[in-house]
């Protein structure tokens, strides 16, 4: 079979699978979920051995630490993902919620329901933690999901995928409901992506050149989340030891992942008691600062930011700092240079915090508090199945609701059009 047909295949399996996924009960899905759930906790052992082989081959191929935190998995993160998909079966069922409802003049009632997407397509690196994340939400909303992780993990999302499918189908998971791509050949993704008609939405996570390669081969909508180029601003009215205590959190807790700051701006009247301050808690991290003029007539030892590290994911122990002489200017920097992710805004002044939430163009804005907490997790999503930095049809990390479309049911009495 060629790969062509071979993921013509798996889609139209899919496509058959959530035509049966869209008939089961909530309380179904949820036994589903949790036997996913059991097994996964019971093959703990052949997935930290399959993850094993990932990171030698990834430090074999001299792929970066931050790379390769976003690929490891122990024993507590996989507790983790055990925990989100417990948390996501004790969640609400979004499918077939009225939405709204109402009675036009003629007497017609109708009402907008909750329904499920359909067949989802992921596309991801690194994070094996996406295979099992992204599964639970899918069959918590009865859309059927095709995963295509990329090379570095592939032994995990194996591992992985094999225990969601033999806990959910001993539950009564509909086969092909749960399906991983087996092969790390790009040209699967072109594939999937052109599988008009049967593939109704792709989410691709990874790094910009992925998802910029995947929206330019689709033919199917796509969601995307593109550089999470995140910001904290600390106004003049800010406590500066709280400020302090969340700008090492946003930066230092994990680096690597979309919603670690990249860029502190810090208000002219504060900069000189802050900034030698924050240098040294960074320094003890091992952070490198790279500054404005302005930031380095203060902190004199730290590099100079270029205009291209404005526009930077570092993704890595590096902070680029600028000082600013107002709330709109620091509003002015990251509608400027941000990517529509997630900024935080450190300050007790009430002008202050509503200027900077209502001015500034993000899916995510923080008041007093750390980016880090942009996660489906940490929003009580329970998981997500990605950060969106567009505006439709879905913003910011996308739960279960966001894994929905609608349909209207129209009710009459024999009316018809005059």
């Amino acid at each position: 079979m060629s790969l062509h047909d071979e993921i013509v295949q798996i889609g139209t399996d899919s496509l058959a699978a959530s035509r049966e996924l869209n008939l089961l009960t909530a309380s179904k899905k949820n036994s589903i979920l949790m036997a996913m759930a059991d097994e996964l906790d019971s093959s703990k052992p052949k997935i930290i051995e399959a993850n094993k082989k990932d990171i030698e081959e990834a430090h074999n191929a001299g792929l970066s630490d931050a790379m390769i935190d976003r690929l490891t998995l122990n024993d507590v993160r996989i507790d983790g993902i055990i925990k989100g998909l417990r948390e996501i079966a004790d969640l609400k069922d979004p499918i077939g919620e009225r939405i709204s409802r109402w009675i036009r003049p003629n007497g017609l009632e109708i009402a907008k329901i909750r329904v499920p997407i359909g067949v989802i397509g992921i596309i991801y690196e690194s994070r094996p933690n996406v295979t099992a994340d992204t599964a639970s939400l899918c069959i918590k909303t009865g859309n059927a999901i095709i995963l295509r992780g990329g090379k570095e993990a592939i032994n995990s999302n194996k591992a992985i995928a094999i225990a969601l499918i033999k806990g959910g189908e001993s539950k009564g998971l509909p086969k092909n409901a749960i399906q991983l791509i087996q092969t790390t050949d790009r040209e699967a993704v072109r594939e999937l992506v052109q599988l008009e008609g049967i593939v109704d939405l792709v989410i691709p996570r990874g790094g910009e050149t992925l998802i910029r390669a995947v929206t330019e081969l689709a033919r199917v909508p796509v969601i995307k989340h593109y550089k999470g180029i995140c910001h904290t601003y600390v106004d003049e009215s800010a406590d500066l030891e709280m400020a302090l205590r969340i700008a090492i959190n946003a930066k230092c807790q994990r680096p690597g992942v979309c919603n670690s700051m990249e860029t502190i701006l810090v208000h002219e009247k504060i900069a000189e008691e802050f900034l030698p301050r924050m240098a040294e808690a960074m320094s003890e991290r091992n952070v490198e600062l790279r500054g404005d003029e302005a930031t380095r007539k203060i902190l004199e030892d730290i590099n100079e930011a270029t205009e291209e590290d404005w526009h930077e994911e570092y993704l890595d122990l590096i902070l680029a700092v600028r000082i600013v002489a107002s709330t709109k200017e620091a509003v002015e920097h990251i509608n400027k240079y941000g990517s529509g992710h997630s900024d935080a805004i450190i300050a007790e002044n009430e002008t202050a915090q509503k200027t900077f939430t209502q001015e500034v163009d993000s899916a995510s804005l923080y008041i007093n508090a750390s980016t880090r907490f942009t996660d489906g997790g940490e929003f009580g999503m329970g998981a997500e199945i990605g950060v969106s930095t567009d505006k439709l049809h879905a913003r910011g990390p996308m739960g279960l609701e966001e894994l929905t479309s609608y349909k209207y049911i129209v009710v009459g009495q024999g009316q018809i059009r005059e």
